[in-house]
């Protein structure tokens, strides 16, 4: 992997998906076309896409988990519950009320509690 896309890489995971891609690639050197391209060849999938995916994962178990999506939305990085919404639906064709039912998603409820921007409601 070139050690501009690993940078590029590292810095989406550390900002949690919240990279504006024109930013990554005055970052790391390289138009947003160059990087655009040398992404998907050694990623598999552009930065963008990357970004939300990061961005998607812990939403998607904080849903499973039971926080409400008008929570999930703001602290997850989303400008709104609508923006939250498309992408459930874009990722999963599902909503995020159906997804807060998904059991597979619930079992990772130790790993994600109480860490990063999302502290799980304890109360009955």
């Amino acid at each position: 992997m070139a050690p501009e896309v690993a940078r590029a890489t590292d810095r989406i995971v550390v900002s949690r998906g919240r990279v504006r891609i024109d930013d990554l690639a005055f970052q790391v050197g390289w138009s947003r076309r160059r990087l655009w391209s040398r992404f998907r060849s050694q990623i598999g999938c552009s930065p963008k896409r990357a970004a939300k995916l990061v961005r998607f994962n812990p939403a998607a178990h904080h849903l499973a988990m039971g926080t409400s999506a008008a929570r999930v939305a703001p602290e997850g990085g989303y400008a709104d519950q609508s923006h939250l919404h498309r992408e459930v639906r874009a990722f999963t064709g599902v909503t995020p009320a159906i997804l807060a039912g998904d059991p597979g998603l619930a079992v990772d409820g130790t790993a994600w509690a109480g860490q990063g921007p999302f502290v799980q409601d304890r109360r009955p």
